[in-house]
């Protein structure tokens, strides 16, 4: 038997520059940093933030380096889809993807500066 895996602890994303996805993640996704934030003791110049969103954890550090390539997606819940797209063409982010249309869904995928892909979604 296999361990058992009760909830995700965090999702967490790799970035180059600490204060620059500080920026897109507080002041574009107007996310707020939690109790987890500044330098990793005993890791100068390593930094980990996290960010509750419901009861999951989104963590940002420089502690790996980013791909660009693949790896960890987080799809984010808004009320209001079209005034999300329209916030952040406001903010000049890239949008991979403006709506993919699903029976229970509407989607936009979009990128961080460090080409980390988010999902920005909207039940039906």
């Amino acid at each position: 038997m296999g361990i058992k895996i009760s909830e995700i602890a965090f999702t967490g994303y790799p970035v180059s520059d600490v204060q620059r996805a500080r920026e897109f993640y507080e002041g574009i996704l107007g996310l707020t940093p939690g109790d987890i934030d500044g330098e990793i003791p005993g890791m100068p110049g390593i930094y980990w933030v996290e960010y509750a969103i419901g009861s999951q954890t989104l963590a940002l550090s420089n502690a790996w380096s980013p791909s660009g390539q693949s790896g960890p997606s987080i799809a984010l819940e808004v009320d209001d889809f079209q005034d999300a797209i329209d916030h952040l063409k406001g903010h000049g982010v890239k949008i991979v993807a403006e709506c993919i249309e699903t029976p229970v869904c509407r989607m936009a995928l979009i990128e961080d500066m460090d080409r980390n892909g988010i999902t920005i979604h909207k039940r039906k």
